[in-house]
């Protein structure tokens, strides 16, 4: 495998940091260091993604066709770990990530026609209904139901654990249309307008603070048939097509920034096993560093990466738990003071103790989650088993 940068992905590299450094104002870059969560406060997300859209760059990795930027996957993977490195508001990933690219294998013409446009220029938001009370990660034990009434759909139930449906205007679903069968047949695919009568939105607020999720209710909520992706009572497979878009993540970018900005408290603190584990983690972060070259190597020679994904959430999200857990030892005591307030966008207040505590706190707090959303660890353990073992 080749791992050094062609000529052309050395240039293109250079164009790329020319854009964040012309283009990253110091409020953006300030909201994404403040982010915590999957993404950051929505007026500066938003702003962000306009002006990707206006460069023509907010979808590389979709298809030309639809508004994609065409580059290789080796270019994809130096744009995303440059924004890391800059910290760049992470957009919104249920639309752009998720259901963009699965309405561009899966979608009708009218869907694609109709939804993808609004998707790339932001004037639609999404937000994902899969989880529910009682079925997160047994997820085909999903209970809302949409009932058949004519031309539309009559949805009752909850979802929940819904992120961004408090700033999102539609909402992409899993939805029981039959109750015979194994748990996976009968669940259709459908797409919701949020405004529709008889959705109520309820915030969750996280350990961390946020109001990042919610739950969201459903009464007698009307959806044309039309908004149907695949065939009724098909939804799981459509639902698994977008879950491979989920867990195609590029991590090293966003794990060797933060073990950049690690590196100092551990120097300060000056103790001999806290630098063992940091060193460590340097280890961990190269070696999924160099994965994700192998996977992007395998892509471009036309090769499946195979359950690369899976393993790679895997260990990268363990990996960010270990950073998180060795920040909050470096931070010691600094560590123990609630400062919301101290990592709000343009808020005055001065942090007490170490300034990189209020966001390190939030995120050890917020990514405690990253090992179970997406698919949980056991699940993508189950996937290996099974692809890999033959178990």
């Amino acid at each position: 495998m080749q791992m050094n940068l062609s000529s052309e992905d050395l240039a293109f590299q250079a164009e790329v940091e020319n854009f964040l450094e012309t283009h990253l104002d110091a409020e953006l870059r300030r909201a994404g260091a403040l982010a915590s969560g999957i993404c950051g406060e929505h007026e500066p997300t938003m702003r962000w993604h306009r002006i990707l859209h206006e460069q023509g760059w907010v979808a590389p990795h979709w298809p030309v066709k639809f508004g994609g930027t065409g580059w290789t996957d080796m270019q994809r993977y130096i744009w995303s770990s440059a924004c890391a490195r800059a910290n760049a508001p992470r957009l919104y990933p249920l639309g752009l990530n998720m259901i963009g690219p699965t309405l561009a294998v899966c979608g009708t013409s009218e869907q694609q026609q109709h939804y993808l446009p609004k998707l790339l220029s932001g004037e639609h938001v999404w937000c994902q209904g899969y989880s529910e009370p009682g079925s997160g990660s047994d997820l085909a034990s999903l209970q809302c139901r949409a009932e058949r009434d004519g031309d539309d759909y009559i949805i009752n139930g909850t979802k929940i654990w819904t992120s961004y449906a408090h700033h999102a205007n539609h909402i992409f679903c899993l939805v029981r249309t039959n109750a015979e069968g194994k748990p996976q047949q009968g669940i259709s695919f459908l797409l919701i307008d949020m405004t529709a009568p008889g959705i109520t939105v309820q915030p969750i607020i996280t350990l961390a603070g946020d109001h990042e999720v919610n739950q969201v209710f459903f009464d007698n909520v009307r959806v044309p048939v039309a908004n149907l992706v695949g065939e009724e009572n098909q939804g799981w497979t459509v639902a698994k097509t977008l879950l491979t878009f989920e867990r195609s993540s590029a991590y090293a970018g966003r794990l060797t920034t933060k073990l950049g900005e690690l590196k100092p408290l551990v120097v300060e603190a000056d103790e001999p096993a806290l630098m063992t584990r940091f060193n460590e983690l340097v280890v961990r972060v190269k070696a999924i560093e160099m994965s994700e070259f192998r996977v992007q190597g395998a892509l471009a020679a036309g090769q499946s990466p195979g359950t690369a994904s899976s393993r790679l959430k895997i260990i990268a999200t363990e990996a960010q738990q270990e950073m998180d857990e060795v920040t909050m030892a470096a931070l010691g005591y600094h560590a123990l003071p609630w400062q919301l307030e101290a990592r709000e966008l343009g808020s005055n207040v001065k942090p007490i103790g170490h300034d990189k505590a209020p966001v390190a706190v939030a995120d050890f707090l917020n990514n405690r989650a990253a090992t179970i959303y997406g698919g949980s660890s056991e699940v993508q353990r189950n996937i290996l088993a099974k692809a890999e073992l033959g178990l």
